[in-house]
């Protein structure tokens, strides 16, 4: 299916992308960033979560990945169980269908490879099957760039998980740990590579060493409710998180340190407003980002950075600005170790204010020798996503690496 030489390369982009996360539009927007400078002339297109922000946000065509609109609500009644079970067997069809038009199709970072979050083996574990299967079928290689992965328990969704990275035609990841849980799920991953992830490629503000009195912490918070296998106790995970985190912004209120709130994703409007009700201070203020730019911009203002979703914790990194990481899973932990602040890591599902502000204590104490640190990672974080890029093109795209890509396919 290699084009004429004159022909553009066909790209399609898939994800939950335009849903209100903030860093899998990040993710997005890392590699049209990508194709825009190494492929200029790609004709690009996106098969996602929320079409209408993708096309209004990055100037792209976009189909929205589920025929049934009501996807993502609880499905009780008979009729909208029954649209449900319909909208997956239509949408074997519709993915092959987007799938054939192209070349390529890159599934931007994100963790689609793991369930450290709630996750329903039909949702989007499916999606993706769907995807990688129908680019086996239809020949059209699969790129799972720079991708979260984490060992799944439950049996239909490491099944699906499992398929649909044996599927792929290339697979990176941000991590070793994703590496090895793909390894370990079934997936041989002898040629795979492990990068940074995307949103270091992202361009940052340009920051300034704080000086004079403490300034500004920023707090990143998330609508927490443990994963998957936390189902049982997650109300009593998501009291904890906040009560800690509430006691943890008002001792620095109480200190005179201004604090602003910041979100990662649109769900995580409760808690801002939670903390907000409960800490009464023109002290405290919320931001409300539209994208990792924004949140950098705030990032980059502040001394330092308290913050639990993982692409909050990136934003952080990338600016130059030490954070403490309040960690609901091996991924967040093996970022703050790989940029050099594996000390400053505090459980999300067990927050102990008490502990969580001596943590940060102790890393206020440190910040210019951190922000050193994060200097020297993010310029070798900048150089592996840039060999990233030089191989993601050799391994996938027609006119290069047409031959190489489908003979790294495995064989199911």
């Amino acid at each position: 299916m290699t084009p004429a030489a004159s022909t553009p390369v066909r790209v399609g982009v898939f994800g939950l992308l335009g849903s209100g996360n903030l860093g899998n539009d990040g993710s997005l927007q890392a590699v049209l960033g990508y194709l825009r400078a190494d492929h200029p002339d790609a004709v690009v297109d996106a098969l996602c979560g929320g079409p209408e922000a993708v096309t209004a946000r990055f100037g792209i065509p976009a189909t929205r990945l589920h025929w049934n609109r009501a996807e993502y609500r609880t499905a009780s009644r008979a009729g909208s169980i029954a649209s449900k079970g319909l909208g997956k067997f239509v949408d074997i069809f519709r993915t092959a269908a987007w799938v054939r038009k192209h070349d390529v199709v890159i599934v931007p970072g994100m963790g689609v490879l793991e369930a450290t979050l709630p996750l329903r083996p039909w949702g989007f574990p499916y999606s993706l099957f769907l995807l990688c299967a129908s680019g086996r079928l239809t020949r059209t290689r699969v790129a799972l760039v720079s991708v979260g992965a984490a060992e799944i328990r439950n049996r239909p969704t490491r099944a699906l998980v499992r398929w649909s990275g044996r599927l792929a035609a290339y697979r990176s990841y941000r991590d070793a740990q994703s590496r090895d849980a793909m390894r370990a799920m079934g997936v041989d991953t002898t040629r795979d590579e492990v990068y940074p992830d995307l949103a270091f490629s992202l361009p940052a503000p340009r920051t300034s060493t704080p000086s004079g009195p403490p300034g500004t912490v920023c707090v990143g918070v998330m609508d927490f409710h443990g994963g998957n296998d936390d189902r049982a106790r997650a109300d009593e995970i998501y009291a904890r998180y906040l009560d800690g985190t509430i006691r943890f912004v008002r001792t620095l209120v109480e200190e005179g340190r201004p604090v602003r709130l910041l979100t990662g994703d649109t769900c995580d409007a409760t808690v801002v407003a939670a903390i907000l009700d409960a800490v009464d201070s023109p002290l405290v203020t919320a931001a409300e980002p539209a994208s990792l730019d924004d949140l950098m911009n705030e990032m980059a203002a502040a001394d330092t950075v308290v913050a639990v979703r993982y692409h909050n914790l990136i934003c952080a990194l990338k600016t130059g600005t030490p954070v403490l990481a309040l960690s609901y899973a091996a991924k967040s932990d093996a970022l703050m170790e790989r940029m050099g602040l594996g000390a400053y890591c505090h459980p999300a599902r067990e927050v102990d204010a008490d502990r969580l502000l001596e943590q940060f204590r102790a890393l206020e104490k440190r910040l210019p020798e951190l922000r050193q640190t994060l200097a020297e990672r993010n310029q070798a974080a900048a150089r592996q996503l840039a060999d990233q890029f030089s191989s993601l093109t050799a391994a996938v795209f027609p006119a290069t690496g047409h031959t190489h890509a489908h003979a790294r396919q495995e064989s199911p």
